[in-house]
């Protein structure tokens, strides 16, 4: 893990601090969580990664003919109808 030296305007640093009290962090473990998100690795980033790879491999489509159904076929339900 390395270090890393960040000047900001004290009153900023205060106003986080306090928020991140009223959070239950720190601003150190807020700062981190943000530099994962913006190089792109973390949770989210490893999730998306994974639903790409997953949907690359999926062999699903519509068929040959294109679909079958229309927008009106599908809010055509009982759900949906209104009474008359």
């Amino acid at each position: 893990m390395a270090n890393l030296t960040v000047t900001v305007p004290e009153q900023i640093l205060k106003r986080a601090r306090i928020r991140a009290l009223e959070q239950g962090t720190s601003v150190n473990a807020v700062v981190g969580q943000y530099l994962e998100r913006y190089a792109g690795q973390g949770p989210t980033a490893d999730a998306l990664t994974e639903f790409l790879e997953i949907a690359t491999r999926v062999d699903a489509s519509s068929g040959p003919n294109g679909r079958s159904w229309t927008r009106e076929d599908i809010y055509d339900r009982p759900v949906f109808r209104t009474p008359r």
